[in-house]
Order: structure tokens, then C-alpha cells, then sequence
């Protein structure tokens, strides 16, 4: 793990957006990912954005957990390379995409996933709520509620796709699939506990607790602002 103590933490650029199609999204991801393939040295980057009503598909995904034929839907639909089964995006869920170069950090996937259980489960905390892990499973819990869903995928040691914290999104749309395969589990929602929660103060606690779990220093949009520990 970084050494806490150390001052040279890590720069990483944050980017926040609203609402940004799949697809952009995706192609910025694997563009942000192929200069630092050719630049190890590029700093690392965060994206925390929503997305318009989508489902995506893990690159080995079974499509047994749909409720709707994927070739007439009327929602997008992607299979992408990230690991895991089906989820759901939707405005009011915040994604998160970090692009980080694991050299720096730890070359080990394990850690690199309950890191980011870490940064939701720190989040949670700020609103009294314990987050909690399933043995053997990805993801946040609330009581019996996933809140948060994590896939990534990880070359050369440099990650892409990322986490899916549900703070105040319709859920209905995760009705139409069995959500990550699990089918014994329910989905919820930060706004379920926390009634009345705002989506851009959960965001911002998200973007700090993202700095402290992997001690970088966050610089938004090259230097407009930052947040640190």
C-alpha cells in the first residue's frame, strides 16, 4: 500500500461531468488508457460522470440475465471488457473511472478492487451508514441493498471502467435484468436511507475519499481546483 507519510503523493486529474453517453464515455476511457500505454508517466486520471439509461454487458456476460431481447430493445445495450455480468446506468448514479497505472500503486487486482469498495464504503460512512462487503462477491452493500457495483478491466497495469454508486436514480430499470447475476439480491440506494441526499454532495465526497484511499492529489481540470487530504 503508498505510504502515507510520503509529500510527492501522486497527481491524478479529476474530471467532472453530467450526463455523458456510453459510448463517449467508453471511447474517452480507452483513449485516456492508450496515451498512457505509449506515456507511463502520465498522470493518472478520474472521471465521475452519469450516463443516459444504458446496459452493459461484461466481455463474458452471460445474456441468460436479460428480460428483454438486446437486438430490439429500446435502451443501449454494450458488451464491453470489463469483467462481471450485466448492470444498469441511469441519470442519479454516479460512475466512476479511474485510470490509474497499478506500477505506482500495487501490481495486485485484489487490492485494487476492495480499494474502491474502500472509497464507497468511506463515503457511506460520512452519512452513518455501514457499508458492508459479501464474501466473494464485487460490490457495496446497505443492509440487504447492493448500493455500489464495481467491474473493471485492467492492461499493462493501467485500469479502466470502474464503480456505480447509486445515490438517487430510478431503479425500475434494473427490473429488466437480474443485476450482476445475483438474483437473490436486491439493488438499492443511497437516497433510500438518506432521503432528500444531493447527488453533487455525494460526488464531492466520493472525489475526496478517492484521494485518501489511494493518497493522490487530485487536480480538477488542470488546476481550476483541488482536493486533498
Amino acid at each position: 500500500m503508498p505510504d502515507d507519510n510520503r509529500v510527492d503523493r501522486r497527481v491524478c486529474q479529476l474530471y467532472q461531468r453530467g450526463i455523458v453517453p456510453y459510448a463517449t464515455a467508453w471511447a474517452w476511457q480507452r483513449s485516456l488508457v492508450d496515451d498512457r500505454r505509449q506515456n507511463p508517466s502520465l498522470d493518472d486520471v478520474m472521471l465521475l460522470l452519469e450516463h443516459p439509461p444504458t446496459y452493459t454487458l461484461g466481455q463474458g456476460a452471460s445474456t441468460q440475465f436479460l428480460k428483454f431481447d438486446p437486438a430490439q430493445a429500446e435502451w443501449e445495450v454494450h458488451r464491453v471488457e470489463r469483467g462481471g455480468e450485466v448492470t444498469y446506468h441511469c441519470p442519479g448514479q454516479l460512475v466512476g473511472y479511474p485510470i490509474l497505472n497499478l506500477t505506482y500503486y500495487q501490481k495486485d487486482l485484489h487490492w485494487y478492487l476492495r480499494q474502491l469498495e474502500a472509497v464507497i464504503i468511506q463515503v457511506l460512512a460520512v452519512y452513518g451508514l455501514q457499508g458492508e462487503r459479501l464474501p466473494g462477491l464485487t460490490g457495496v452493500w446497505v443492509s440487504d441493498r447492493k448500493v455500489a457495483a464495481i467491474g473493471i478491466k485492467v492492461s499493462r497495469w493501467i485500469t479502466m471502467h470502474g464503480l456505480a454508486l447509486n445515490i438517487c436514480p430510478d431503479l425500475s430499470g434494473f427490473d429488466r435484468i437480474v443485476p450482476c447475476g445475483l438474483s437473490d439480491k436486491a439493488v438499492g440506494s443511497l437516497e433510500q436511507f438518506v432521503p432528500g441526499v444531493q447527488f453533487e454532495q455525494v460526488r464531492e465526497q466520493v472525489a475526496i475519499a478517492f484521494a485518501e484511499v489511494f493518497n493522490v492529489q487530485l487536480v480538477e481540470d488542470a488546476d481550476v481546483a483541488k482536493i486533498e487530504r
